[in-house]
């Protein structure tokens, strides 16, 4: 008899079990960052660099690690300073990393393997392996050889940690080809997968033949989001689209025969053969038309955000209930500003339904709430607004001297975006501490200086600003994240120079004490 093991406790544990320590270990977590957020926003806590990096390739940031060389070298911020955390071979430009997305595992749930409880980086290679590598050690956990029949390049999340999407570059077709004629019918192929455990949903070819003159195709939540050059964005959904013209169901790891040729599905040289070929047009969700296909859907009940397909129209956005495409009253949201860059408009992820507009000197975060007496119909309204702190005067005035020595004065507006103003550049939403933030950058001298400010999610009042000590050159390229404890900004200089700056938030302990007792 082989020797006695201690059982697993986990799988005599119901789901219903599991989910009430899921429940308690959610209320723990909760008045953790509670107190979290109490130190970060207190007067005494300062935020300091404590780490400097350049690099000649791309970096990356996902939930605490900082990624290099093409995501091969992964670096933990978590620490007071960061530290390398593992760092893989070298390989040729073929099998580099393209795109990755980080996964993490979810709480309650039951999966097969020990390895499985710890977060993945799901990584696309440039010879089309999909890889899921682990996030802490750099082992390379599991791979799949996608196919020889198209280059894929992009992976996004389907649906946020439980399906994703693998999109191919689109296909133009061959300059010998396009010289002859020749006629390339599938614009891009995309590969759907339910992951942890990996499993294929299917292979989807966007065919013009089907859909006319496309020009590009997404999937998001369940939803295959088809666009065209004339601005018009069709929704259809996908799984009735797979349940209608899947031509065989694959698994990944099996032997299968298609085309003539046998082999073993997600291993090299077959690979996984295209089995979602449409032959008809699919049922039509809903289509609508919006300049340069900008689209958004979100709130409560559903409503969209488009541009009027019209070039004049940029930088008017109309908010329209899903269910009638009707206008929502107030729903023509336009910010009254002069820039040389574009105010922007999205739905809140916070899940409140509320919609943030951002334009160079404010931002404004709006509710959308039935009309009185009318449940059917709903209206835009201001919650709150962030205003940049700048002078209320827009003219400049200058003096110039004649040559017979008449001083002649001359007034000019100021653009909004004028960089001797305070500057909004980027709002952003950290989850789990409820707190917007606002990086604002203003002009001095020669020399771009920004901070961070960060504001209360539900009423917009500032409780902390934090200064950045880089200086901030505004025809770069920036990004900045807040996540708890830590602000790390990546700024991509000319001739491809990347820039991260990490900074660490340090306490004075006594106050530090204070508020946490405060905070209980």
């Amino acid at each position: 008899m082989g020797p006695t093991r201690k059982p697993n406790v986990c799988s005599r544990l119901s789901r219903r079990a599991l989910g009430c320590f899921s429940r308690d270990a959610g209320v723990v977590q909760r008045t953790n960052l509670g107190i979290l957020r109490a130190l970060v926003c207190q007067e005494s806590t300062k935020f300091k660099n404590v780490w400097t990096t350049h690099s000649r390739s791309p970096i990356a940031y996902e939930r605490g690690r900082i990624y290099f060389d093409n995501y091969r070298r992964c670096v933990s911020s978590v620490a007071s300073e960061p530290r390398k955390l593992y760092e893989m071979p070298k390989c040729s430009k073929s099998e580099k990393i393209e795109d990755a997305l980080l996964w993490e595992c979810p709480v309650g749930d039951i999966l097969p393997n020990s390895s499985d409880y710890k977060s993945s980086l799901i990584a696309l290679t440039a010879h089309n392996w999909l890889l899921r590598i682990s996030a802490t050690t750099g082992k390379i956990l599991e791979k799949i050889y996608l196919a020889a029949y198209c280059k894929f390049r992009y992976l996004s999340w389907d649906t946020p940690q439980e399906v994703i999407a693998v999109k191919s570059a689109q296909n133009r077709g061959s300059a010998v080809a396009r010289q002859a004629g020749i006629q390339q019918h599938v614009l891009l192929y995309l590969a759907v997968f339910r992951v942890l455990p990996f499993s294929l949903v299917g292979i989807l070819e966007i065919n013009k033949k089907i859909f006319g003159n496309v020009t590009d195709a997404t999937l998001s939540h369940g939803i295959l989001i088809v666009m065209y050059s004339s601005g018009l964005v069709r929704l259809y959904s996908f799984q009735t689209i797979a349940e209608q013209f899947m031509q065989q169901k694959l698994d990944l790891g099996c032997a299968c025969r298609w085309g003539g040729t046998t082999g073993t599905v997600g291993e090299a040289p077959f690979g996984i053969p295209c089995n979602i070929k449409i032959t008809d047009m699919p049922p039509l969700l809903f289509e609508v038309s919006s300049l340069e296909n900008a689209f958004q859907i979100g709130g409560h009940p559903w409503h969209y955000i488009i541009t009027p397909n019209k070039k004049k129209q940029k930088g008017v956005f109309h908010i329209c209930a899903l269910k009638d495409n009707s206008l929502a009253k107030n729903g023509i949201q336009e910010m009254d500003c002069c820039s040389l860059e574009s105010d922007w408009i999205y739905f809140h992820p916070d899940a409140s339904g509320r919609i943030i507009h951002v334009g160079p000197n404010q931002v404004k975060v709006l509710k959308l709430t039935e009309i009185e007496n009318n449940s059917s119909q709903h209206q835009i309204s201001e919650d709150f607004v962030i205003l940049a702190n700048r002078e209320n005067n827009k003219n400049e005035n200058v003096l110039t001297v004649t040559a017979s020595g008449r001083v002649v004065k001359k007034s000019f507006n100021l653009l909004d975006d004028d960089p001797e103003q305070e500057t909004f550049k980027i709002v952003d939403y950290e989850d789990e501490l409820d707190l917007l933030s606002v990086v604002a950058v203003t002009q001095i001298d020669a020399e771009g200086k920004a901070h961070l400010d960060f504001h209360c999610n539900e009423y917009g009042t500032l409780l902390k600003s934090i200064p950045l000590v880089e200086s901030w050159d505004v025809t770069y390229s920036h990004e900045v994240y807040f996540d708890r404890d830590l602000v790390l900004h990546i700024e991509q200089k000319p001739n491809r120079v990347f820039s991260c700056y990490v900074y660490q938030m340090i306490c004075d302990t006594g106050e530090e004490e204070e508020t946490i007792n405060r905070s209980c």
